[in-house]
C-alpha cells in the first residue's frame, strides 16, 4: 500500500500489538538435517487455524535480495521461494487452511501504480549499469582493483508480472512442492491447501479478503476462526480490521533499518559503489574459504495482533454524548476509510495530509469533533455517505494554510540541525589547532618523561602566531560567505561549485545540498494558484476543472473502500490525474457520484503486460507484439516513452517523486492488441487465458475420497464441497485438465529436487461461493464469536487496588512464570552478593541479575534469625513462591483437541492463588519452627570478625510476586 512510514508509525504509537516470533530450528546430526516437526504444539502458545500467503511479498526478496547474493539461476528462486514459505509454515503451523494466493492481473486503478512502478524499476536498472561502467573505469585510472566484471544477464524482476513464462514456471513449481509436502510432512497432513497463481485474475490479497468474505457469509463458517496473514503490505493491516475477525494476526519480517549491503562495483560490504576506493579484498578464512559468503543475519519475524490494535482503537474513538448510539465496529471503519486519505494504492495523498506529520492523528480529532453534527458515521458496508465526509474536508481545509507554513518550518529547523551536526562532527574529527614542538600531545605511554622546556618564550610566541593565523583565516571564510549571500559582485563572478583559484569544491565542502526548485512554494499566498498550474496546467479560476478533479477523487475513495469491504466495483475505473486536490476543495460533493459501471471486465494477462511494461522489457511478450512497443510508425507508441521526468513533488527522493508517465487508452490499446491477437502461439494463448483457484488436499483429508469420487465419475458439473467434510468451507469443485492424484508420479520441475514416485495428494479446480450481483457483506462482529481477552492494562487499574499490572507477554494470558522457593533465594543471594565485584560464578540466573533486583538479597546467615518479613515494594521481582526447589516450570499443557485453542478459565488461577498462600504459611511456621513440627535448627558457631556486620542489619523475606497482594 503507497502509505509510507505507516507502519512505523504504528508500531510507535500502539507498541503492544507487535510480538516477536518464537521459531523452532532444524536440527543436525551426523551431518543429516533433521526438519521439524510441525504437527506438535505452536512455540509461540498459539494455535492458529488458517495460513493466507501474499505470495509477491515471498517471490520478490527470494528472486533479487538486497542483502545478500542474488540466486544464480531460477531453479535456485524456486527453491529459496519453498525454504521460506517453509519457515513461515514451521512459525505459524495452521491447522486447517493453508492459502497461496499470487498477484493476477489487477484492476485498472492498481495498473497504474505497477506501470509507474515497472517503468522504474527499468530505468534504474540502467543507471546502475552505466554508474558501474563509469565507476569502474575510474577506479582503474586511479590504478585501484577490481575483480574481473561477470557476464552475467540481469534479472529483470518486471517478469513478476501475470502472464510472464516466469509466473507459468512457479505456478507449476508451487504444484509440486504442494504435494511434496503433503505427501512428506506429518504438519500438512490435515490441511486443505488453496493455490491462486497468477492466472487467477486479482491481487493476492484482495483474492485472500475475497475468500475470507465469501466465507463467513457461509452458515457453516466457524467465527471463531483464527486467522493469520503473512505480507509487508501496510495495506493487510487495514484488510485485516475490514473483516471484523475478533482473531486476526499479520505476521511480516522485522524492519531492520540500514542493513549493510554489498559494494555493486567489488562486492565487499561497507561502503556504496560511489565510495567504491577500488582496495583488494582481504583474505577471508586461513584459506580464504569464505570468500563468496556474505556475512548476513536471518530475517526475524514479528506477529501484528490486530486484537490488541482494536483494543487501542477502542479507546481512541469512544466517544460519549452522541446523538446516535455509539458502534464501535462502525467507528473502525471510518477509521480505515480516514486512513485512505494519507496514501494508497490507487489515489495519491491530499497535500495537506502527511502521516509523518501526523496527519492520522490530526483526522481522527477532526472526526471526533464533527460527529456530533454528522449525525451518524461516514461508512457503512463499504459504502461512504459524502454529505458526512465534506464536513471532515472542509474541518481540514481550514487548517491547510497553518499545516503548510508548518511543514516549511519543521524542514528549515531540520535543515539547521543538520548543518550545525555536520559541524560539530567535523570539528570532532580533528582538533583545529595542536601545539608542537615540546608541547605536541603525545599518546599514553609514548615517553616516560615530559620534556624540558628549552625555549618557553619562542614556544609561546609560535602558539600565538599559530593561533592569529587560524583566526584569520576563519574571519576571511565567514566574510566570503556574507558576500556570497548579500550576492556581491566579486562573487558573482565565481560559478556556482567553484572557488577563486579554480579548483572545484566537494560536495561535503558546501554548507548546504543543491535541492530541486521548489515552484508551487506551499507556505507563501498563492500557493492554491501556483499549485494547479504548475502541476495541471491550468488556472485556480478554473472552477469547472478542480470540480472534475474533485469528483474523480471522490469518486476513488468510493471505489478504494467498495474495494476493501464488498470486492471490485470496477475494473474499468482509475484515477486520471498524478495529482490530488486540496481538502478545501471538497465542495458540494453530495451528488458528485452515484454508481460504477456495472459487468465490467478484467484484462488478460498479455493485455495487462502491454499496459504496464515499458519497452525494455518487451522481451517477455511475443514478437509481433513487442513491436508495438518500439516501431516509430505504432498507434500506441505514445505509451512507451524511452525517458520520462520525475516531479520530486517536495520529498528528497527520486522513489518518492510522481513518474510522469502518460496514462494508457483502454480503447486505443485494445484496437491496437486485435491486429496481433492471430499470431499467438498455443502456449501464448494458454498463458493470455484466465485461470481458477485449485484446492489440494492429501490422502488422510476426509475431502480426499470425495475428489476421487468426481473423477472417477468425470463429473463435468461444478459439485459444491459437503462443509462437514472441510472444516465448514463450501465452494463449487470442478476437474482439473492436469490434476495431481493420489499414488501417481508427480515429475519435479526444479532439477535439483527429486519427482514424487507416489504422491499422497489430489488437487482439483475451486471457486468461491457465489452470490447475487448486488449482494452486500455485512461488516459486523459474526454471532457467536468470541472476543479475545484484555490485553492492554485497564484504565482503571490503579484505582482497582489490584496489585502491580503485569503485562501479557506473547498470546497466552496465563503463562506459567518461573518460581523460586526460599533455598533457591538463599543460593540467588550468595552468588550475587559474591559476585559484586565483577568475578561470575554460579548459575547463570544469579550473573545475569547481578547489581540489578536482586543485589540487596541478604546473605545466607541472616535466615537463620526469624526475621521473615516481606518487604514493600512497589516493583517487586517477576517470580513466584513454590514449595518445589530452585527454577520450575509447569508442565505444557495436555492438548486432546485435534485444533486446540486456548482456555481462559478462573478455576485454576484460584487455585494457584490458593497454593501460594499455603506454601508462604508453610515457610512461615518452618521459619520459626512452630505449627509445621520441624524443630529449628541450632544457629552455627558465629564469625566473631563478621558478627557486626550480620547484626546490624535486618533482611526481609524475599519479595513476593507481581500477582498477588499479600496482607
Amino acid at each position: 500500500m503507497g502509505v509510507p512510514a505507516f507502519f512505523r508509525w504504528l508500531s510507535r504509537k500502539y507498541p503492544s500489538i507487535i510480538v516477536h516470533c518464537l521459531e523452532e530450528k532444524s536440527k543436525e546430526c551426523n551431518g543429516v538435517r533433521i526438519p521439524v516437526d510441525t504437527s506438535k504444539p505452536n512455540p509461540n502458545e498459539v494455535e492458529f487455524d488458517n495460513l493466507y500467503l501474499d505470495m509477491n511479498g515471498i517471490i520478490h526478496p527470494c528472486t533479487h535480495p538486497e542483502d545478500k547474493p542474488a540466486p544464480k539461476n531460477e531453479d535456485e528462486m524456486m527453491v529459496a521461494i519453498f525454504e521460506y514459505i517453509d519457515r513461515l509454515f514451521n512459525i505459524v503451523r495452521p491447522r486447517r487452511v493453508l492459502y497461496m494466493a499470487i498477484d493476477g492481473v489487477a484492476p485498472r486503478a492498481k495498473m497504474n501504480q505497477q506501470r509507474s512502478r515497472r517503468f522504474r524499476a527499468s530505468k534504474e536498472g540502467v543507471e546502475l549499469t552505466e554508474e558501474k561502467h563509469r565507476m569502474r573505469e575510474e577506479v582503474l585510472q586511479r590504478g585501484g582493483y577490481l575483480p574481473p566484471e561477470e557476464i552475467k544477464e540481469r534479472f529483470d524482476s518486471n517478469c513478476i508480472t501475470p502472464g510472464t513464462e516466469f509466473m507459468d514456471n512457479l505456478a507449476k513449481c508451487l504444484r509440486y512442492y504442494v504435494a511434496e509436502r503433503l505427501t512428506s510432512d506429518p504438519g500438512w497432513r490435515t490441511l486443505t491447501v488453496f493455490l491462486s497463481d497468477a492466472s487467477v485474475p486479482g491481487e493476492g490479497e484482495h483474492k485472500i479478503m475475497d475468500f475470507i468474505r465469501r466465507q463467513r457469509a457461509q452458515p457453516n463458517h466457524d467465527p471463531n476462526t483464527h486467522h493469520c496473514l503473512c505480507g509487508a503490505d501496510a495495506d493487510l493491516i487495514m484488510l485485516g480490521l475490514a473483516t471484523h475477525e475478533p482473531n486476526f494476526t499479520i505476521i511480516r519480517e522485522e524492519f531492520k533499518p540500514n542493513k549493510p549491503r554489498p559494494c555493486a562495483l567489488c562486492g565487499q560490504m561497507g561502503h556504496e559503489i560511489k565510495d567504491c576506493q577500488g582496495v583488494a579484498r582481504e583474505k577471508r578464512g586461513e584459506h580464504d574459504e569464505f570468500a563468496d559468503t556474505v556475512p548476513v543475519s536471518e530475517q526475524e519475524f514479528i506477529f501484528i495482533r490486530l486484537c490488541v490494535l482494536r483494543e487501542y482503537l477502542q479507546r481512541e474513538l469512544t466517544m460519549a454524548s452522541l446523538p446516535f448510539p455509539f458502534d464501535f465496529e462502525r467507528s473502525v471503519d471510518d477509521w480505515v476509510f480516514m486512513c485512505f486519505f494519507v496514501g494508497n494504492d490507487f489515489l495519491p495523498h491530499l497535500p495537506s495530509l502527511e502521516i509523518r506529520e501526523g496527519a492520522i492523528d490530526r483526522l481522527v480529532g477532526i472526526y471526533k469533533d464533527v460527529v456530533h453534527r454528522t449525525g451518524g458515521y461516514l461508512t457503512e458496508n463499504g459504502f461512504v455517505n459524502l454529505e458526512r465526509v465534506e464536513l471532515i474536508m472542509q474541518a481540514v481545509g481550514v487548517a491547510e494554510d497553518n499545516i503548510f507554513k508548518k511543514r516549511k518550518e519543521d524542514d528549515e529547523n531540520f535543515k539547521r540541525r543538520m548543518k550545525e551536526k555536520k559541524k560539530r562532527m567535523k570539528t570532532e574529527q580533528a582538533p583545529a589547532y595542536l601545539p608542537g614542538g615540546q608541547f605536541a600531545p603525545q599518546a599514553l605511554g609514548g615517553r616516560d618523561r615530559p620534556m624540558a622546556v628549552q625555549n618557553a618564550r619562542q614556544a609561546a610566541m609560535d602558539m600565538r602566531m599559530q593561533g592569529n593565523r587560524y583566526q584569520q583565516n576563519k574571519d576571511a571564510a565567514e566574510s566570503l560567505k556574507a558576500m556570497l549571500r548579500n550576492g556581491s559582485k566579486d562573487a558573482a563572478g565565481c560559478s556556482d561549485g567553484v572557488d577563486r583559484s579554480g579548483l572545484k569544491r566537494k560536495a561535503e565542502d558546501s554548507d548546504s545540498e543543491p535541492e530541486p526548485e521548489d515552484n508551487v512554494r506551499l507556505w507563501e499566498q498563492g500557493w492554491k494558484q501556483r499549485y494547479y498550474k504548475t502541476k495541471f496546467d491550468v488556472d485556480e479560476s478554473d472552477d469547472e476543472f478542480r470540480k472534475k478533479v474533485v469528483k474523480c477523487y471522490v469518486e476513488g475513495l468510493c471505489w478504494v473502500l467498495r474495494y476493501y469491504y464488498q470486492g471490485c466495483a470496477s475494473w474499468k475505473w482509475y484515477f486520471p490525474f498524478h495529482y490530488a486536490p486540496f481538502a478545501s476543495d471538497f465542495k458540494d460533493i453530495k451528488d458528485m457520484f452515484t454508481d460504477f459501471e456495472m459487468g465490467t471486465k478484467p484484462f488478460r494477462p498479455l493485455e495487462q503486460l502491454m499496459g504496464v511494461f515499458p519497452a525494455a522489457s518487451g522481451n517477455f511478450l511475443p514478437t509481433t507484439w513487442r513491436a508495438l512497443m518500439i516501431d516509430p510508425d505504432s498507434s500506441i507508441i505514445d505509451f512507451y516513452p524511452d525517458d520520462f521526468a520525475i516531479d520530486l513533488n517536495g520529498k528528497k527522493f527520486a522513489w518518492q517523486g510522481v513518474a510522469l508517465l502518460p496514462f494508457v487508452d483502454e480503447r486505443r490499446l485494445r484496437a491496437a492488441l486485435e491486429k496481433v491477437y492471430s499470431d499467438l502461439t498455443s502456449e501464448e494463448v494458454r498463458r493470455n487465458s484466465l485461470g481458477s483457484d485449485v484446492v489440494f488436499v492429501s490422502k488422510a483429508h476426509p475431502l480426499c475420497d470425495f475428489i476421487q469420487e468426481l473423477y472417477r465419475t468425470e463429473s463435468l458439473e461444478g459439485t459444491e464441497i459437503p462443509p462437514e467434510l472441510c472444516h465448514g468451507i463450501q465452494g463449487i469443485l470442478c476437474l482439473d485438465e492436469e490434476p495431481i492424484l493420489p499414488d501417481k508420479l508427480v515429475e519435479s520441475p526444479v532439477p535439483m529436487l527429486r519427482d514424487i514416485p507416489s504422491s499422497s495428494a489430489v488437487g482439483i479446480k475451486f471457486k468461491d461461493p457465489q452470490y447475487e450481483e448486488g449482494h452486500v457483506f455485512k461488516a459486523v462482529i459474526l454471532p457467536g464469536a468470541k472476543i479475545p481477552n484484555k490485553v492492554l492494562k485497564p484504565g482503571d487499574w490503579e484505582r482497582s487496588n489490584s496489585g502491580p499490572w503485569r503485562p501479557q507477554l506473547g498470546f497466552n494470558p496465563n503463562r506459567h512464570r518461573a518460581h523460586l522457593d526460599q533455598s533457591a533465594f538463599r543460593t540467588l543471594g550468595h552468588h550475587t552478593s559474591h559476585q559484586q565485584g565483577g568475578a561470575q560464578h554460579g548459575p547463570p540466573h544469579a550473573g545475569r541479575h547481578m547489581g540489578g533486583q536482586y543485589s540487596n538479597v541478604p546473605p545466607t546467615s541472616s535466615y537463620h534469625h526469624g526475621n521473615y518479613r516481606p518487604p514493600l515494594r512497589d516493583h517487586p521481582p517477576p517470580f513466584q513462591h513454590s514449595r518445589q526447589t530452585g527454577f520450575q516450570r509447569a508442565p505444557p499443557p495436555q492438548h486432546h483437541q485435534q485444533y486446540p485453542r486456548p482456555h481462559h478459565g478462573g478455576q485454576g488461577w484460584e487455585r494457584a492463588v490458593q497454593a501460594q498462600g499455603s506454601a508462604y504459611q508453610h515457610n512461615m511456621q518452618r521459619a520459626r519452627g512452630g505449627a509445621a513440627g520441624y524443630q529449628q535448627q541450632p544457629p552455627p558457631p558465629r564469625d566473631r570478625a563478621h558478627e557486626d556486620y550480620s547484626s546490624a542489619r535486618n533482611y526481609g523475606l524475599p519479595p513476593p510476586a507481581r500477582r498477588y497482594n499479600w496482607s
